[in-house]
């Protein structure tokens, strides 16, 4: 069995194999031999008084790929002034998220990885996706919201799918923003321009791209938007209301959570967990009324993709994509693939295998 850190993922995939591994996944979804299980959460009162600890899983598998993968994280989450939702594992700057990799032939432990820089990697990927199947195909402006990993990835996915030329990004803080462009400048060798206003990341841009920790809206003006324009996002409340009315097309990856709800199970964030705390704990969890991952108004990206719902028509039309959902099997593809490259370069530490396994049935 492999232990496989950071650094190793970071070597072994770039966002061209990421977006390789993602593809393989979803062939085999559209075949009926792949399967998720979207992301529950378990919530529970943490030392301290104005945040919460939370569990989250997701898990899938692809028989391409021949793994199963479940994602794991465990985090203290807290909202300054509810802004922004920060987190951390034991103390701030440190984060505990993991990824089991199990063999479907035989079920043999396969790897731990930590999840880090594939989690950026493969939420990247499928806004790359979703701007392969939706944006115009002579997009090459990305208005880019934030700063922070996701911000990297989704523009490394854009430039991997599109001929990207230019690129204006914005968040609060100057100096992020500032450093965002000048190291993507660098990395991908496009003109990427730090912006000082919203209006100033949208107007013009072929895609527009929400990246942030925001629990409020950052972008709800349509009259900004080009026409054709490909809007996206990482969190349901990032796009206001008058924007998502104003598309022609919207389309959401999957479902993001379980869909019914037994006793005990609420709805936060757009994911369906289970939440233990007195009524005045419970209050401390903002709950962003603004919910891209709910009503009729969308299609699912395997019905598009399968021509079975219709996609982009023509070019004057406004599409968003809601990348959101079977996060399971991106995990079970991306960490499958990563474990594979692992073993044929041998990357990772060996663990004896004996460690995870028994000889008492469970």
């Amino acid at each position: 069995m492999l232990l496989i850190n950071n650094q190793e993922v970071e070597e072994l995939m770039d966002m061209k194999a990421c977006l390789d591994a993602l593809e393989t996944g979803y062939e085999d979804l559209a075949r009926n031999d792949a399967v998720y299980r979207p992301r529950l959460d378990v919530w529970f009162p943490c030392g301290r008084p104005d945040g919460y600890y939370r569990w989250g899983t997701m898990e899938g598998a692809s028989r391409t790929i021949g793994t199963f993968a479940i994602r794991m994280k465990s985090d203290v989450v807290h909202w300054p002034e509810g802004g922004t939702e920060e987190k951390y594992c034991m103390e701030p700057g440190n984060y505990c998220g993991l990824i089991m990799v199990f063999s479907v032939a035989n079920g043999e432990p396969l790897a731990i990885i930590n999840d880090g820089v594939l989690q950026h990697m493969r939420v990247g990927g499928c806004a790359g996706l979703g701007a392969k199947e939706l944006a115009r195909e002579d997009a090459s402006v990305v208005g880019m919201f934030g700063s922070g990993g996701m911000a990297r990835t989704y523009l490394m996915a854009f430039n991997e799918v599109r001929n990207i030329e230019e690129v204006r990004a914005y968040s609060p803080t100057k100096a992020n923003r500032e450093a965002y462009a000048a190291e993507m400048s660098e990395t991908l060798g496009l003109k990427v321009t730090a912006v000082d206003s919203p209006e100033d990341v949208v107007r013009g841009a072929d895609i527009v791209s929400a990246c942030t920790d925001s629990t409020r809206v950052v972008f709800d003006d349509p009259e900004w938007l080009k026409p054709g324009a490909h809007i996206t996002c990482v969190r349901s409340c990032e796009i206001g209301p008058r924007a998502v009315e104003a598309c022609d097309v919207s389309v959401m990856l999957g479902r993001n959570t379980v869909l019914t709800m037994d006793e005990g199970m609420v709805r936060l964030h757009g994911n369906v967990g289970y939440v233990a705390g007195q009524p005045d704990e419970i209050a401390r969890i903002p709950n962003p009324t603004q919910d891209a991952y709910s009503g009729d108004y969308f299609h699912y990206f395997m019905d598009v993709k399968a021509g079975r719902k219709p996609g982009r028509t023509s070019p004057e039309q406004t599409t968003f994509f809601i990348n959101a959902g079977t996060q399971g099997l991106q995990f079970a593809a991306c960490a499958g693939r990563v474990y594979q490259m692992a073993k044929e370069k041998g990357m990772g530490r060996e663990l004896p295998t004996e460690w995870f396994t028994q000889d008492i049935r469970d």
